[in-house]
């Protein structure tokens, strides 16, 4: 490698090290080796140590050195680093992905982008209001199909080193509480995060086990990324795992469901299908008679009972059963 390209190449990797560096919260050197070697800097942890040194002399970055490793953040009266100034339409994007997409990226990944979301912020400022892409944000919504709920309280360390563990496939030492009160303590296979309503889920696999399970990550006195790597099972499928309704506490057993509805309750279900093979049978009475095949589950039964009085359940009629 010539020299020129040598230090075009430090170069590279100073400008997308000063990119990662946070704002609020910090990074230490063995976490931004890990984010530049995934970046495509394959560099030792001592060099990227020297010029993070190098880097905060020059800098307002601050090294706290209370605890080993030390964190690196910018100084709090100086604006974190940006190489380009984004646009209106690249805020909006930033922001939308902040509000919604906070809880299934790696911390240390929202941590790098910080001060993107910083510049959205202030690129979509109150100063901007009546502007199209300010008023954007006052247009568009995410909202439920049940009962809001506020989300349950996830340690933050707890979700910091459940997501780095997942994100670079490394046992996971863990806590936990389940909802009978029992503690348990054990390493695990982190295999997948999910979202469902205000509750974050980690699939997973204990350590000497084939089956996955999927814990609730509030649930979770505490986590400890063990540093050490495993090789991901091939046959597992995070899609899959959703689509056998595993998130439904079910086991994955599809069955034919036959129920009858009054018309303007079956509405709804002929513009969203219980699934792709659903067929509907309008009645003498002007019911609706809905076959489809779905995943037996609890979320299913509870489903099935909201319709109260007004669902005839046909097949099968066990579902309903106490």
């Amino acid at each position: 490698m010539t020299q020129r390209a040598s230090n075009l190449d430090t170069l590279l990797m100073s400008l997308e090290m000063l990119k990662r560096i946070p704002r609020v919260g910090k990074i230490s050197a063995p976490e931004l080796h890990r984010q530049l070697f995934d970046a495509g800097f394959a560099r030792d942890l001592r060099t990227v140590q020297r010029q993070l040194e190098l880097l905060s002399e020059h800098f307002d970055i601050e090294r706290d050195e209370r605890s080993k490793p030390y964190g690196y953040c910018w100084k709090s009266h100086t604006q974190a680093f940006s190489v380009a100034h984004l646009n209106e339409q690249e805020s909006v994007l930033l922001s939308l992905a902040e509000q919604h997409l906070r809880h299934l990226l790696p911390a240390g990944l929202m941590r790098s982008m910080q001060g993107f979301f910083e510049q959205a912020r202030v690129q979509l400022g109150p100063d901007q209001r009546g502007r199209p892409a300010r008023s954007w944000l006052d247009k568009v919504r995410v909202v439920g199909t049940t009962q809001p709920l506020l989300p349950p309280k996830v340690q933050p360390e707890v979700f910091e080193a459940v997501s780095n563990a997942l994100y670079a496939d490394r046992w996971l030492d863990v806590s936990y509480g389940n909802a009978a009160g029992k503690q348990v303590e054990g390493r695990v296979m982190p295999l997948g995060l999910a979202q469902q309503g205000p509750r974050l889920f980690l699939v997973c696999r204990f350590e000497g086990y084939e089956d996955d399970r999927a814990l609730a990550l509030h649930r979770l006195r505490s986590a400890h990324d063990s540093g050490l790597p495993f090789e991901r099972p091939a046959g597992f499928d995070l899609q899959r795992y959703d689509d056998e309704g595993r998130f439904g506490f079910g086991a994955g057993k599809r069955i034919e469901l036959v129920f009858r509805l009054p018309a303007e309750t079956a509405l709804h279900l002929t513009e969203s299908p219980l699934s792709h093979d659903q067929r509907v049978r309008i009645l003498p009475d002007g019911r609706s008679e809905f076959t489809a095949t779905v995943v037996e589950s609890s979320q299913l039964r509870w489903w099935l009972r909201g319709f109260g009085s007004a669902l005839e359940l046909r097949k099968p009629r066990r579902l309903l059963d106490d």
